[in-house]
């Protein structure tokens, strides 16, 4: 086993890569990192212990202890977007992901990641890393198993991927779940045990069992890309991590947004100044409190249990001796999400003659949620249905997404800072060690950054060309130094567009736009430094600056090929 010492010679790539199969490289003089990247979907800014969650996370809340935080680093407000993001180092139209899967008949909304892009597992693989993914991928349409599939993970660049090719689905029975290119359940793969199958501990696993194999067979590097489901509904998990929540939400929301917002100022990643953002439900009008305990119960179970896995793939690591030198980074795809799915009943819907159904992995697609598990269970849904077990199907709702995005207002889909702000570590002992452990810092960053952060780590060169396709440059800029607590330097403002919910951050000042049908569009605009919370709309105050930041908005959206919402 080779040791940190070791400089690993040989490895930048050259800026025209002829084919995908291609590793061209020169040589270097500095030792490349090993880069794990994890990200965890659907949660907001407050759900992590170091941000200020009741939730455990001692596994996150080491690496922030050595490592270092940011506090206003931004996703896209959505999962596929924010995934064609953060892999190509370019706006999510750009990359073809404009909304979702979806072939919105335009370049920028073909719902599937283009050829004018490059990915991190085909720019890393180029400069000569082993590329690997476990988790969601949910960049394509090419879903089908007797479909084409070279917009799945092997075909933009990974070695090897365990995961789902689509979104959101049951933790205990996956839909689209894949080893390589091959269509698997948990019953019938060989390489991973079935035996209490969970699809967060096997991604867990299954990351950590790459890294291990990598790191005994090979010289070269790790990229391994670790994109976990958790805490995306449905809320299902463990009864026995369930258990140890029992009874910690039972006073509702309020009392837990008042104790996350007292912990996330006084670790530091919140202002104090900043106020609380308007409550969004009343606890005493909820009519159904044991069952939204339990849901909220559920919720911190799927993140404990996502912690206790990034904790299994730090070891893999750190039994090779190489987690010094190993940048991680744990980031999240949008903030909590206040979605409906599965809160109402569907109990008059249930049928008594289940005779001439489909199976649950052909209608998941196309049925949400499905009405059964795979092995003829019927799935319940609202308060009828106590989240966990693989027959129910719930989403934890919009008083508990409020106390997620504490103290942020706005959710997932939105332009605000609750859909598009959360948290953000970064762990790499080698580069940052002990002066800068436990450090925060501020300057606003984006997941176009991610490409030429994790380039210039590598000692890696962006390609002009990949696979004979001409690919466009970079969007972003390099954190390396931002992480160090040097100032940020950025070319242009940092702009976002999802459902027609519009934003424009230019330095201490936001732009927002939320669409609202059949209503005028309006802009707001922010000082976030003296009121990141977005309470007090200065629009009226300095419409120069509005004007002047709503023009630049709308250049970004003409170069990247925003279209007018609704589509």
């Amino acid at each position: 086993m080779r040791s940190l010492a070791v400089l690993l010679g040989a490895s930048i790539a050259l800026v025209s890569c002829t084919s995908p199969g291609d590793r061209q490289v020169e040589s270097a003089e500095t030792e490349r990192p090993h880069i794990v990247l994890i990200m965890a979907d659907d949660m907001g800014y407050t759900d992590i212990g170091c941000y200020g969650s009741e939730i455990r996370t001692p596994h996150l809340d080491a690496l922030a202890e050595g490592g270092v935080r940011m506090t206003q680093f931004y996703n896209t407000s959505r999962c596929c977007p924010t995934r064609a993001a953060l892999l190509t180092g370019l706006y999510s139209h750009q990359a073809g992901i404009g909304l979702m899967e979806g072939d919105r008949g335009t370049d920028a909304y073909r719902g599937i990641l283009n050829r004018s892009c490059v990915t991190l597992a085909e720019a890393l693989g180029a400069a000569g890393y082993g590329t690997y993914m476990a988790g969601k991928w949910h960049v394509t349409n090419q879903w089908r198993p007797e479909g084409p599939k070279e917009s799945w993970p092997l075909g933009r660049g990974f070695d090897r991927f365990y995961g789902t090719i689509r979104g959101a689905g049951s933790f205990w029975d996956p839909a689209t779940l894949c080893r390589d290119d091959t269509y698997i359940t948990p019953e019938n793969d060989p390489e991973l045990s079935a035996d209490g199958w969970y699809y967060t501990d096997a991604i867990s696993d299954q990351a950590a069992r790459f890294a291990r194999e990598h790191l005994a067979s090979s010289e070269d590097p790790l990229f391994l890309y670790v994109a976990y489901t958790s805490a995306h509904w449905p809320m299902h998990a463990p009864e026995s991590w369930i258990a140890r929540y029992q009874g910690v939400y039972d006073e509702g929301y309020g009392p837990l947004r008042a104790t996350r917002l007292e912990r996330a100022r006084r670790l530091g990643v919140l202002d104090p100044s900043w106020p609380m953002s308007a409550a969004t439900d009343d606890w005493s009008r909820n009519r159904n409190q044991a069952w939204d305990a339990r849901n909220m119960e559920t919720y911190a179970a799927m993140v404990s249990c996502m912690d206790a896995g990034i904790g299994r793939v730090l070891a893999a690591l750190e039994e090779a001796g190489e987690l010094d030198n190993t940048l991680v980074i744990y980031l999240q795809d949008n903030g909590a999400c206040a979605e409906g799915m599965g809160r109402g009943s569907n109990e008059a819907k249930r049928q008594p003659d289940l005779e001439g159904r489909m199976a649950v992995d052909q209608l998941q697609p196309k049925i949400w949620p499905p009405m059964w598990t795979r092995d003829g269970e019927w799935v319940s849904t609202g308060p009828e249905a106590m989240a966990g077990p693989a027959d129910s199907y719930v989403a934890y709702g919009r008083g508990w997404a409020n106390a997620s995005n504490t103290p942020f207002r706005g959710f997932k889909h939105d332009a605000y800072e609750g859909g598009l702000s959360t948290p953000f570590i970064v762990h790499w002992p080698a580069r940052y060690g002990a002066a800068h452990a436990g450090s925060i810092v501020d300057p606003p960053a984006h997941l176009i950054d991610l490409m030429p952060t994790l380039l210039d780590a590598a000692g890696a060169a962006y390609p002009a060309s990949y696979g004979g396709n001409a690919i466009q440059p970079m969007e972003g800029v390099s954190l390396l130094d931002a992480w160090a607590g040097s100032d940020l330097e950025r070319p242009a403002p940092l702009a976002f567009e999802h459902h027609g919910n519009l934003a424009l951050r230019d330095g201490r000042w936001k732009i927002v736009s939320q669409y609202r049908a059949k209503q005028p569009r309006t802009w707001e605009l922010y000082d976030m430094e003296q009121d990141r919370t977005e309470l007090t709309d200065l629009a009226a105050r300095h419409p120069e600056r509005l004007e002047a930041m709503v023009a630049a908005w709308q250049a970004w959206a003409d170069r990247v090929g925003v279209r007018t919402w609704p589509l």
